[in-house]
């Protein structure tokens, strides 16, 4: 269960890097690609929102990376905790108000992930 929670924290971590990468550094490319609702005239106007969203995605992912360094196991898994919380909240939150594709790519690997680490024994 822990090296399966481990992988899927990864997972979750991997993916908010890319969504950092392309919210701050290739909005006007992939952002297009990746919000096809929104016409092309928005991107060029929300490229400054959108790399603040990417910062903040950075650093839901610092948070998840960070986990992997702590050499307490209980403070490790309580870090993952919060951070996994964080996305799901994020991504329940995305699925209400813009995506309900959000909740499937961002929120559900969070919560299985936050499942596999509740039932891993330390």
């Amino acid at each position: 269960m822990k090296i399966i929670s481990q992988i899927l924290i990864a997972f979750v971590a991997l993916e908010h890097l890319y969504i950092m990468y392309f919210e701050m550094f290739a909005w006007e490319t992939i952002g297009k690609k990746t919000f096809k609702t929104l016409g092309d005239e928005l991107f060029k106007p929300t490229k400054a929102l959108a790399a603040n969203q990417g910062l903040y995605n950075g650093f839901l992912a610092a948070g998840l990376i960070w986990t992997f360094f702590i050499s307490d196991p209980q403070w490790s898994k309580n870090i993952a905790i919060f951070f996994l919380v964080c996305v799901i909240t994020a991504g329940i939150y995305g699925a209400i108000t813009a995506s309900k594709k959000i909740f499937i790519v961002q929120a559900l690997p969070a919560i299985l992930a936050l499942i596999f680490i509740v039932l891993a024994v330390n």
